[in-house]
């Protein structure tokens, strides 16, 4: 071994592990709509018609085409038990869902299972994913990270050139606190430590962030809540948002 390959710097790990313990303590009712994830189930419907808008639109497949994504392969980063690695695979894509805790990759192999599904499930962050991924979806995971930074340099390095990268996360706003952490949290709607606000991302930084890695941000839209619809795409970022990106060359 030559001095510069020993004296080179180990590459830093992405999962926080108390992150990844408190995740893993929601694994058994993950799928419970009306479990401790509830809030997830809620927030899925209006995530997989934006998910679907974006994939057709990046590679021109229709909107009544049953398995846009076949022939592809997709990574869902920070997985939870399958909630979204499900429906990847129902639309055709070989799908590799990773997450920090193993308890909800175990949980998300049985579902799997139970549903018929082949998903290539792992325990890890981001260093675990074996791109390049056509499609890497990551829901509601950069604000749990160690180290935002190098967690959408990964993302960057595992997307295949031409690839889609979808992310979604809560804004840092006044909006957000009140809502998730005051309301949500306060109120048992959220399980109590799921957020830390002062890691939450507002859209800019996080664009910086992806610019930084290398990737060119194509749209941010607002994932908002209303009363009487209940969560939608909108223009209002002020709660959550999503993000596509693509490599910038």
């Amino acid at each position: 071994m030559n001095a510069s390959a020993a004296s080179a710097p180990e590459p830093r790990n992405s999962v926080d592990p108390k992150e990844a313990e408190h995740f893993g303590k929601l694994a058994a009712d993950w799928w419970d709509p009306k479990g401790s994830s509830a809030m997830l189930h809620r927030l899925n419907p209006p995530r997989l018609r934006y998910i679907r808008e974006a994939i057709d639109q990046h590679w021109g497949s229709a909107e009544y085409e049953r398995h846009p994504l076949a022939g592809k392969r997709a990574a869902d980063i920070g997985c939870g038990a399958g909630l979204l690695a499900e429906p990847l695979a129902r639309l055709g894509a070989d799908v590799t869902g990773i997450d920090a805790a193993a308890e909800n990759i175990e949980a998300a192999k049985a579902h799997a299972a139970q549903s018929g599904i082949d998903i290539d499930y792992r325990a890890g962050g981001i260093e675990a994913a074996d791109g390049p991924y056509d499609l890497v979806t990551c829901m509601e995971v950069i604000e749990h990270v160690a180290d935002p930074a190098a967690f959408a340099q990964g993302l960057a390095d595992a997307l295949a050139p031409g690839g889609l990268l979808i992310m979604s996360t809560p804004n840092r706003t006044g909006l957000s606190r009140f809502a998730m952490i005051t309301i949500g949290e306060g109120a048992g709607l959220i399980p109590k430590g799921t957020h830390d606000w002062n890691k939450f991302l507002t859209p800019e930084e996080l664009t910086e962030l992806l610019e930084e890695a290398g990737l060119r941000v194509a749209d941010i839209s607002g994932l908002s809540f209303s009363p009487s619809r209940g969560f939608e795409i909108s223009e209002r970022t002020a709660l959550n948002y999503l993000v596509t990106a693509v490599p910038s060359t």
